[in-house]
């Protein structure tokens, strides 16, 4: 019996071309944070390697450390100060780039109807953002962080996609075997392929699909939240 349900963020429940949205994202922050005495390509080579530094974090730490140690390492240990600034980015000006994002209102009455039922929903998008960064794009979806039993941020975990440790630690936190849930996502590597390793069933939503790796989308139920919820019915059946 399925009991809950796994959320991608990124073009899942909140559409949006990862490029464009990307641009916006890194364009706005470089303006706000390159006048502090960064030039744009040390910025984004920091960032980079921070997100680098996330990608390959074993779980000994928090993402936020492995990235702002790695950031430091291009930087210069200098840009700790600045981190209140960085902060005030996301608290002033992260809303100005919502507008490089699509909206679902599918996506919000899917969570909702699931909830209703009793179903527990928990929010697995990629833990490379700032906990205030992962509830404002989660209010732009149309959504609160109160919908999401669990949301994970850089702050409070340890490992990202697609690292399969990660798919098993929201499913420690939660109380949950890799049978009791299904985990839908729009990116084929990251969503489907590394949950399948720690024993998840995915569903690929494919508006905004990611495919890197050119698999076959039939080897996955697939389509949009239609699909997705005559699918849910007939785990439920």
């Amino acid at each position: 019996m399925l009991k809950a349900v796994l959320f991608d963020l990124d073009g899942t429940l909140l559409p949006m071309d990862q490029k464009i949205f990307t641009k916006a994202y890194f364009g706005r922050l470089i303006r706000r944070i390159c006048p502090l005495g960064y030039t744009p390509e040390t910025f984004l080579t920091a960032m980079q390697a921070g997100i680098d530094a996330m990608v390959e974090n074993d779980g000994s730490r928090a993402n936020e450390s492995a990235f702002w140690e790695a950031f430091a390492t291009v930087c210069g240990e200098s840009v700790l100060e600045h981190l209140p600034i960085f902060e005030r980015f996301y608290e002033e000006e992260f809303d100005e780039i919502a507008g490089s994002c699509g909206h679902s209102p599918k996506a919000a009455e899917t969570v909702r109807a699931l909830t209703a039922r009793g179903i527990r929903v928990a929010l697995a998008t990629n833990p490379l953002f700032p906990r205030i960064a992962t509830e404002k794009r989660i209010r732009w979806a149309g959504l609160t962080p109160e919908d999401f039993e669990l949301y994970t941020t850089y702050e409070d975990i340890g490992t990202c996609k697609p690292n399969s440790d990660y798919y098993r630690e929201v499913l420690s936190r939660m109380g949950l075997s890799p049978a009791d849930c299904i985990m839908v996502g729009n990116d084929v590597a990251e969503d489907m392929m590394a949950a399948e390793k720690a024993g998840i069933k995915g569903f690929l939503l494919t508006d905004c699909l990611i495919n890197t790796p050119g698999a076959d989308v039939n080897d996955y139920p697939h389509g949009g939240f239609d699909e997705l919820n005559e699918y849910i019915k007939s785990l439920l059946a």
